[in-house]
């Protein structure tokens, strides 16, 4: 049941150093409360000649680059041949993975980036899982919290599906581009492969393959 959503549909698991956070949980939520345990335990076992450990619970790898205004709260994983740019705002609980982009006044708490994700200009994502090669936009954020604080609940083929989650932003799957200044509502699932125009306000599960133009245009792409 909803095998669209599921983990092994959604990322290239050779793709990130979370792949064991994966195993034991068919579907991407279900990982979300376990992101600070588990970086605790790996930071542990990563190459002290690969990463450097900052304040007990901070790994850096040491090819990745990161800019002197950037702000870092553990725990956290930076991967290889990462950049973090100027005034990036790590607040924790964040595994970026390798050859990725975390951009200017970007935010992040609580995710997985796998390998090669670019969020590289102005953007929050929060309570999340950006899947291999997925990019976001200039502008474009994940809302990870309903304006009633109860909790979220995902759009399925006319079904609402409970997360169980207060907070859950958005889930990408792998090659996902979102348009600029777009909003990623709590409890958005994207495919892989899929594309969002610039400005969208995106709600619920999002086929693999397509274009979203809005929630009421969404189509195959030609391939």
């Amino acid at each position: 049941m909803y095998d669209s959503m599921k983990n092994k549909n959604l990322f290239n698991m050779e793709e990130t150093i979370a792949k064991d956070i994966f195993e034991d949980c068919d579907y991407p939520w279900e990982v979300l409360p376990k992101i600070e345990a588990f970086i605790l335990e790996l930071g542990k076992t990563l190459s002290e000649d690969e990463y450097d450990c900052i304040d007990g619970n901070i790994w850096i790898a040491k090819s990745a680059t990161i800019a002197p205004t950037a702000s870092i709260t553990g725990p956290c994983i930076i991967g290889k041949n990462t950049e973090v740019r100027q005034c990036a705002f790590i607040r924790g609980k964040a595994i970026v993975g390798e050859n990725c982009v975390v951009g200017n006044s970007t935010e992040l708490k609580n995710v997985i980036l796998f390998n090669n994700v670019q969020v590289p200009h102005y953007n929050y994502v929060g309570d999340s899982i950006l899947g291999f090669k997925s990019h976001m936009g200039a502008g474009s954020i994940t809302s990870n919290v309903k304006s009633d604080k109860t909790k979220v609940t995902i759009n399925y083929q006319g079904e609402k599906l409970n997360t169980g989650l207060k907070k859950m932003g958005a889930i990408l799957g792998n090659y996902v581009e979102v348009g600029c200044n777009s909003v990623l509502n709590p409890g958005t699932v994207i495919g892989s492969n899929t594309n969002v125009y610039p400005l969208s306000s995106v709600r619920g599960f999002i086929p693999r393959g397509c274009i979203f133009k809005k929630q009421s245009n969404i189509v195959q792409k030609d391939i």
